[in-house]
């Protein structure tokens, strides 16, 4: 059962340096959100996967955008998209990680172009490995998305002289809304 699996999920994401939440129903996302960026002295801005947009952002003070993050400053904008929300097609529990599928609706730049990625998790759609969740992606998807990504945490490397570094290639915070 999906429930079990959640205790796991939840000590793998944190050994990983996600940050976790649990909110009762999607609808009580926009203000779980709210409450992070406010705590991190973050703008209440966002970009948004499609899944995500009808929710009440605008009734939590968030400004949420409905398209890929923008790539560079532009040219009449103060800053660059620093928040991306995404769904989960997928967590998995033996290692933490979520697995999101690329596609028209769900651009992986949302969750990789930001600085930080907020991941809406439903419990339900927790699986025990990787296995599993390729054999849930086969079962319902029937064929390969344009990209799958596994993401464990927020980026990291150790590449120079061994000192770890968050956020080289990637978000420097991953945090899983589970719902």
């Amino acid at each position: 059962h999906q429930g079990d699996l959640l205790p796991e999920f939840s000590e793998q994401a944190l050994r990983m340096a996600s940050t976790l939440e649990t909110i009762p129903t999607l609808a009580d996302a926009p203000e779980a959100v709210a409450r992070y960026l406010g705590n991190l002295g973050l703008p209440l801005r966002c970009v948004v996967w499609d899944a995500v947009a009808a929710l009440d952002w605008q009734a939590a003070g968030i400004e949420a955008a409905n398209r890929p993050p923008a790539r560079e400053v532009e040219l009449d904008r103060t800053a660059r998209d620093l928040v991306g929300v995404t769904g989960c097609f997928c967590a998995i529990a033996e290692t933490g990680s979520l697995m999101l599928l690329s596609g028209p609706e769900t651009p992986a730049s949302t969750a990789l172009l930001p600085e930080t990625h907020i991941a809406l998790v439903p419990v339900a759609r927790i699986v025990q490995d990787l296995e599993a969740a390729f054999a849930l992606m086969r079962s319902e998807r029937g064929q390969l998305p344009r990209a799958t990504n596994i993401i464990s945490g927020p980026s990291r490397t150790a590449d120079i002289e061994q000192n770890l570094v968050l956020g080289a290639h990637g978000p420097y915070r991953v945090h899983v809304i589970l719902v």
